[in-house]
This record gives C-alpha cells, structure tokens and sequence, in this order.
C-alpha cells in the first residue's frame, strides 16, 4: 500500500507536468519554459501556487495575481493520473511491468484531455508513445494476443512480444486509416484526422492488435452514444459538429490497459 500511495503522488506531479503539455503542445510552445504562468495575466506562478490538488484547493480555483478562474482540467488531470498510478502499482508493484502502464496510462490522459479542449492529438504523445510502446515491449514481453497465431512459437516470448506490439501499431492503425478514408470517399467529408490514427498505433504498440481492436470497437461506440445524446441536448448541428474522437479512444484504452495489467 505504501508503494501504491508513492505512486499516487508521483502521479499528481506527473499530472501537473502533463497539463503543461496539454496547454502548451497544441501551440509548437516549449515545455520547459518560461515556469508556469497564469494564461490571463502571464504573472509566474509560485512553487507554493504550484501543488497539486492543493493549490487549487487553496487558491478556490483562481489565479492569485489576478483573479481569473483556473480551469478545471487542472486539478482533474492531477487526481485521474494519480488515481492511475496507485491502481496500476497497487495491482503490479514497483516493477518495470508498473512502469509501463503507468506511462501508458499519462499518455493516454495527456492525448484525452489535449483532444477534448483543441481537437489537437500532439505527435509527442502519439508517436513518441508509439516508439516506446514497441521498446518497451521487448522488457515487459505482452503475454496475450493475435501475434500467436501469424508468428511460429518458437521465436519465443521477447520476439513474440515485439511481433505482437508492431502488428498492433501498424494494422490497427492502418484500418482505422481505411475507414476514415472510405467514409471520406462515400460522404465526401473528412471523418478521421491522422491524429486518431497515430493515436491507435501508440495504444497497439503498448497494448497488442486485441487491445487496439477492443479499443477502437468500445471507443467508437462510446463516442457515438455520448457525442450523439451531446449534440441532442445542446442543439448543435450534426453535420458540422467535431467530435473529439481521440478523448473517447483514450478513456476505452485507459480502461483497457488497467483491466488487461498481467496479474
């Protein structure tokens, strides 16, 4: 338990460091600098401004120097990586498997809420994620798959493991490529961005073809019932309405990846 309340704090940092990302990757800025400021003001946000869930807690979600309300991304960002981090330590240990899923876990979150406010899936989390997806799949070998059935056994668990991580990153990607071109063929519109598409490879490299094919499956689903009843409720028009498809891959991915952790 211990292990897994570390893991929680470090996922809080870890979060903090993402909603940089989130704010600044979409605009080609840098992420390492200038500090953290405030977006209204651009006054320099103090280390003690600067700790997550509780400076927002103690600041009443606004900025000190000016008053403008702070986002609520922030602190949400913050709680779900730390959340993911203590379940994925709790269930796997300090362990490079952990390790793995708990990379995989702030890509996703960092992809998901990125999608959600710009519409934008930066490459850094994409096919930065995807490289070490397949890297990683040589240390932390993926147990399960459809890489049995087109590889012979006898290449062995590490070589299986990678087989398994690049056909997830390439055919997974590549049908989804196919069907966001073939609905730009049949209704003369764009339907998917390359954004989905490196996205998919990076959960295939990390996950394997069955857990990039569950995700592009229960992602699509999720996103037509709940982009749907959004565009019913709030009145918007069907044909010119953007969903953030990444958001929904991300959060069926998430939950992939943490019900599929090898026990």
């Amino acid at each position: 338990m211990l292990e897994a309340l570390i893991a929680f704090v470090a996922g809080l940092l870890i979060g903090s460091f993402l909603n940089v990302c989130i704010h600044r990757m979409p605009k080609d800025l840098s992420v390492v600098r200038p500090r953290s400021y405030c977006p209204a003001c651009k006054a320099l946000i103090r280390w003690y401004d600067n700790i997550p869930l509780y400076s927002y807690v103690a600041l009443r979600g606004r900025c000190r120097h000016c008053g403008a309300r702070i986002p609520w991304r922030y602190p949400l960002v913050e709680l779900l990586t730390g959340l993911a981090f203590f379940l994925v330590v709790w269930k796997l240990g300090l362990s490079l498997a952990a390790l793995k899923f708990c990379l995989l876990s702030a890509l996703l979150i960092g992809l998901a809420f990125s999608d959600l406010e710009e519409r934008i899936l930066p490459d850094e989390f994409t096919l930065g994620g995807a490289a070490a997806g397949i890297f990683l799949s040589l240390v932390v070998p993926l147990n399960w798959g459809f890489g049995h059935l087109f590889f012979p056994s006898a290449w062995g668990a590490v070589r299986l493991s990678l087989a398994e991580s690049l056909l997830g990153a390439l055919l997974a990607s590549g049908m989804l490529w196919f069907i966001g071109w073939l609905y730009e063929k049949i209704r003369n519109r764009e339907g998917l961005g390359l954004g989905d598409v490196k996205m998919i490879a990076m959960i295939g490299a990390f996950l394997g073809l069955h857990g990039a094919l569950q995700t592009i499956i229960f992602g699509s689903v999720l996103g037509s019932v709940i982009g749907l009843a959004y565009i019913k409720i709030t009145g918007r028009d069907y044909s010119t309405y953007e969903l953030p498809f990444g958001t929904f891959l991300a959060a069926t991915a998430l939950g992939v990846a943490l019900l599929s952790m090898p026990r």
